[in-house]
C-alpha cells in the first residue's frame, strides 16, 4: 500500500513539477513576445507543449508568435487547433477571431468570415470580432466588384479588337474592291471603242469638196501616168527582133 502511494505522490510531484516547467516556459515566452522577439517566444511556447500538446494557453499564444512573424498559414493551423479542442467558449472565440485574422491576412476573406462568424456564436458580444466581420465582408464586397469590373472591361477589349479586326477587314475588302475596279476600268478604257472612230465626218463645203475631187484626180493622172511609162519601158527592154 505503502508503494502505491509513494508512485502517486511521484507522479503527482512529476505533474507539478512538469506544470512549473510548462508555465515558466510560458511566462518566458510572453516575456520575450513582449519585447517583441517572436522567434525566441515561439521556441519557448513550443517547448510548454513538447508533453503537453493540449495546453490551450501555450498552443495559442504559439500562434500568435506565428501570426507576428506573417507565418499566417501555420498560425491557421495552431487557432483551428484550439478551435477544435474542448476548451471552454471563451477560449474558442477568441481561437476563432485569431483564425479569422490569419485568414484575412492570407487573403481568404470568405474563409475570414466564416472564422468571425463562429466567433460571435461563442462570444456574441465581441465588438470587435463584430467589425472585423463587417471589414472582411466590404473586403470581399470589393474584391467581387473589382472581379466584375476585370472581366467587364476584359470583354469589352474583346469587342473593342473584334470591332477593330471587322473593320480592318472591311477596309481591306474595300480596297481590293478599288483595285479590281481600277484594274477592270483601265481594261475597260483599253476595249473601249474610239469615239472618233465611225464618227461621220463633219459636212464639207462646196468648194472643199471640189478642192478634195481635184487633188484625187491629179494623183490619179499620176498614178496612170506612172503606170504607162513602166510598161513602155517594159516593152522595149523585151524587143529581140527587128519586124
Amino acid at each position: 500500500m505503502k508503494q502505491v502511494i509513494i508512485g502517486i505522490l511521484l507522479l503527482l510531484q512529476s505533474a507539478f513539477l512538469f506544470a512549473q516547467k510548462e508555465k515558466g516556459y510560458i511566462y518566458k515566452g510572453n516575456k520575450l513576445y513582449a519585447e517583441q522577439k517572436y522567434k525566441d517566444a515561439e521556441l519557448n511556447y513550443r517547448k510548454s507543449v513538447e508533453k503537453k500538446n493540449q495546453s490551450v494557453e501555450g498552443n495559442f499564444n504559439l500562434g500568435d508568435a506565428l501570426y507576428k512573424q506573417k507565418q499566417y498559414d501555420k498560425a491557421a493551423e495552431q487557432f483551428t487547433k484550439i478551435a477544435a479542442s474542448p476548451a471552454a467558449r471563451t477560449a474558442k472565440a477568441h481561437a476563432y477571431h485569431n483564425l479569422g485574422n490569419s485568414l484575412l491576412q492570407s487573403k481568404k476573406l470568405e474563409e475570414s468570415i466564416e472564422a468571425y462568424k463562429k466567433a460571435l456564436m461563442n462570444n456574441p458580444k465581441d465588438d470587435e470580432t463584430r467589425y472585423n466581420l463587417a471589414y472582411a465582408q466590404q473586403m470581399l464586397k470589393k474584391q467581387q466588384q473589382q472581379k466584375n469590373q476585370n472581366k467587364d472591361q476584359k470583354n469589352q477589349n474583346k469587342d473593342q479588337k473584334n470591332k477593330d479586326q471587322q473593320n480592318k477587314d472591311k477596309d481591306r475588302k474595300n480596297q481590293q474592291n478599288k483595285d479590281q475596279d481600277k484594274k477592270d476600268g483601265g481594261q475597260d478604257q483599253k476595249n473601249k471603242p474610239d469615239p472618233q472612230e465611225g464618227k461621220q465626218p463633219d459636212r464639207l463645203s462646196k468648194e472643199d469638196a471640189q478642192r478634195m475631187l481635184d487633188a484625187l484626180n491629179n494623183d490619179e493622172q499620176r498614178t496612170q501616168d506612172k503606170i504607162k511609162n513602166r510598161k513602155v519601158r517594159a516593152g522595149s527592154t523585151r524587143i529581140t527582133k527587128d519586124w
